[in-house]
């Protein structure tokens, strides 16, 4: 009898275990599929967001293609030419647009509406203040548009591109190339945008008018380095 009893505690004890809930991940059970350690979207060796190759830089908040930027004119932390300097030329270099989905070309989304880029010299203190010198704008650019083609215009251009603040900024502005003086390099920096919406403001906009205008409104973002130093002719 006491032997029957014990094997019908030890058979019910056994099934209560076999049929109580898994630990949930995080608890001392094994990691879920997308935890770290998982082999689910997201664990390690993903392509995903939050994969082995992290996330994608450029593209939208919360994953999508990742937006990059190249020219022909100098390499990304190159020397800039002469040729697109204050003292040289003064037009704006060429810049390709580029999509990828990790390291695979991939279409520009379709929420891109229109491409904003902002020049500055990374060096310059403005007015003895922490603010860098804004150099050119330029918004609006029309999305159809695959590059930015070398010698932009002044003042607002057929295709709806319109330039904003900068050192020759308003409605007639136009580029200004980097105009660092002798001495060490100076380093300049270009970012774009890829907006969904066509920004309602001015041209007479300031710095800080038009990044408001791009709240929100960011699918992707990439930049593009350069520097530049000034050497005077020998005399």
């Amino acid at each position: 009898m006491v032997f029957a009893i014990l094997v019908t505690v030890a058979l019910a004890t056994a099934l209560a275990v076999a049929q109580a809930p898994a630990p949930a991940a995080g608890q001392g059970g094994p990691p879920a599929a997308g935890a770290p350690g998982g082999r689910g979207p997201g664990g390690p060796g993903a392509g995903g967001p939050g994969g082995g190759q992290g996330r994608q830089g450029g593209g939208a908040r919360g994953g999508g293609p990742a937006f990059n930027v190249t020219s022909p004119a100098f390499p990304d932390g190159g020397e800039i030419p002469l040729k697109y300097s204050f003292y040289g030329q003064n037009v704006s270099p060429q810049f390709d647009f580029h999509w990828f989905n990790g390291m695979t070309p991939t279409e520009q989304p379709a929420t891109v509406q229109t491409f904003a880029i902002i020049f500055r010299d990374m060096e310059n203190a403005t007015a003895r203040g922490p603010v860098d010198t804004l150099h050119w704008s330029v918004f609006n650019i029309p999305a159809t548009l695959k590059s930015l083609p070398e010698g932009l215009k002044a003042g607002e251009q057929p295709d709806g591109t319109r330039p904003g603040p900068g050192i020759r900024g308003g409605a007639n502005g136009s580029y200004f190339g980097p105009g660092a003086g002798a001495g060490p390099f100076h380093h300049y920096m270009f970012e774009f945008f890829a907006l969904d919406a066509k920004l309602d403001v001015p041209s007479t906009a300031t710095r800080d008018q038009l990044l408001t205008a791009m709240e929100g409104h960011v699918v992707g973002k990439a930049v593009y380095g350069g520097r530049f130093r000034n050497v005077p002719a020998t005399p």
